[in-house]
């Protein structure tokens, strides 16, 4: 059986950004308003580096994690100043890194592939510092988008059962709110991502560790 943290690989070790990319990107981004040099940043699930790579370009110091060895690979290509290491995302990550909590923790459309979300972020509130910020992305799934596809019967073509690895958990802004709120993070703000409000491809969730 894999790990609890293992993810499907293809989609995060392409050496290209792609359009999910792109607009999870801007949604991280837009949360982060005062980073630069000194700030210290953690990447849960690198996967290619590229997000890595742009806070890089901040000056930041950039650590990231992966299971991907060829994503471990690519990263270290993509932003050669960061520290990159093939770790489960999992509650021992900060102690297996051994390094001390970071400003800003960040993992954008991972969470959707792992067997135990709660274990995946009791180990990022750990990697976060206290007063520092984790954000995380996941495809959205709200009423509204969740009808629409069954309207046209298209969950078949949306989640495909055939297809090896992928998504297993599927979540709203309420379920993703309340597994953050019961990790300890607080102060969430939301923001969805790609297509129309309520339609939106993915989602966005930024909270505070006390």
């Amino acid at each position: 059986m894999p790990s609890t943290t293992q993810f499907i690989e293809s989609k995060h070790i392409v050496p290209e950004a792609s359009g999910a990319f792109d607009y999870t990107m801007r949604g991280l981004l837009s949360f982060c308003s005062n980073i630069g040099p000194g700030t210290r940043v953690l990447d849960v699930g690198c996967g290619n580096g590229l997000g890595a790579a742009e806070f890089a370009k901040f000056g930041c110091a950039v650590v990231g994690i992966d299971l991907a060895k060829a994503g471990i690979r690519f990263a270290r290509e993509a932003c050669p100043t960061g520290r990159f290491e093939l770790l489960p995302a999992d509650s021992n990550m900060l102690e297996n890194l051994g390094e001390k909590p970071f400003d800003i923790v960040y993992s954008l459309e991972v969470i959707e592939h792992l067997y135990d979300p709660r274990s995946f972020l009791a180990g990022c509130f750990a990697a976060t510092k206290s007063g520092g910020q984790f954000i995380c992305s996941t495809p959205y799934h709200g009423y509204l988008k969740n009808l629409m596809i069954s309207m046209v019967n298209g969950w078949d073509k949306h989640l495909p059962p055939g297809d090896d690895g992928g998504h297993i958990k599927f979540f709203s802004r309420k379920s993703l709110s309340a597994l953050l709120t019961e990790a300890g993070f607080q102060n969430l703000h939301f923001r969805g991502l790609g297509r129309a409000p309520y339609l939106w491809k993915s989602m966005i969730l930024s909270g505070t560790k006390p």
